[in-house]
């Protein structure tokens, strides 16, 4: 598959938050159809989809279990900080 076929398929990522483990990880990544199911999933356990492609296309570019860059860390805090808003204003915890 080529990088144009790639960018025009759905792509997604999960990251997941552990104060006592660093920086965010990747803990799933996918295009297409599995791009899809991480987003099905992630609706279904009631976590939050922030859609950013361009954050999503840096974040595709690293591996599994990867923490976050540096480079990364003020657009992930305030990702966090969407996210504990909107949870905040739904009354999930």
């Amino acid at each position: 598959m080529n990088d144009s076929d790639r960018q025009s398929r759905r792509q997604a990522v999960a990251l997941a938050y552990q104060e006592a483990k660093g920086a965010p990880r990747v803990v799933a990544q996918g295009y297409g159809e599995l791009a899809e199911r991480i987003v099905e999933e992630a609706r279904r356990q009631g976590v939050f989809v922030h859609d950013a492609p361009e954050l999503v296309g840096l974040l595709m570019q690293l591996d599994l279990d990867e923490e976050i860059p540096p480079r990364l860390y003020q657009v992930i805090a305030e990702l966090l900080v969407w996210v504990r808003e909107m949870a905040g204003d739904s009354g999930q915890p």
